[in-house]
Parts: C-alpha cells; sequence; structure tokens
C-alpha cells in the first residue's frame, strides 16, 4: 500500500467520523419539538417587536439555548419559572428549592448566551 493510498483511507475515515459527529451534534440541537420553538418564538416577538428582524433574532436565541441546554433542562426551568409564581406553600417550594434555582439558572445563563449572539 502506497503512502497515497494511506492517506486517502486515513482522510476518508476523518471525514466519516466527523460527519457522524456532526449529525449527533444536529440530532441534540434538534430535540426541541417545533411547538416548543414555536412557542418560545411568539413570546419573544412579543416581548422585543413584531418586526421580520425580530423573527431571526428570535428564532436565533431558541437555537442557541437548544445548544446550550437540553430540552428536559428547559422543561424544568420553565416549569420552575411558572409555579414560583404561585402563592402559597406549593409556589413557596419552588422558589426554595436548590435544583429548581440550578435549572432556572441554567436556563438564564443559556438566555444570556443567546443575547449576546443573536440580539
Amino acid at each position: 500500500m502506497t503512502h497515497i493510498a494511506l492517506i486517502r483511507r486515513i482522510v476518508t475515515a476523518a471525514a466519516l467520523l466527523a460527519t457522524t459527529a456532526a449529525l449527533a451534534y444536529a440530532a441534540d440541537v434538534n430535540d426541541y419539538p417545533t411547538s416548543a420553538r414555536a412557542e418560545y418564538v411568539y413570546g419573544c416577538m412579543k416581548a422585543n417587536s413584531e418586526t421580520r428582524e425580530a423573527i431571526n433574532q428570535c428564532s436565533c436565541s431558541i437555537d442557541v439555548i437548544a445548544s446550550l441546554l437540553p430540552y428536559d433542562r428547559y422543561v424544568s426551568a420553565e416549569t420552575v419559572l411558572s409555579m414560583s409564581q404561585v402563592r402559597g406553600n406549593l409556589g413557596g417550594e419552588f422558589r426554595s428549592s436548590a435544583q429548581a434555582a440550578n435549572a432556572v439558572r441554567d436556563l438564564r445563563r443559556a438566555q444570556a448566551e443567546a443575547e449576546v449572539r443573536c440580539f
């Protein structure tokens, strides 16, 4: 086997590995259901403006969040934020739990990174 043939095999193997890694990453990034992405973009646009630029920025924002935070953590943080608004003992559990605070902190970090990258 010549050096050229060996190099071709190595390059082919590296390309296959890179493609597999890219597909795995894409699957991880795209684990958010379309409805969750649409809901986020809708809320984001209502909070910012209802322009074409806002669609692009808000879509970018949820893509960044999805790349940094698995969907189950996103759902947990959204649930905590929603339930912490409930008055009384039930809401208090969500406001005072360390696990809940960690979930919200992770979401806030992802949102801050999205703000930097997209707006």
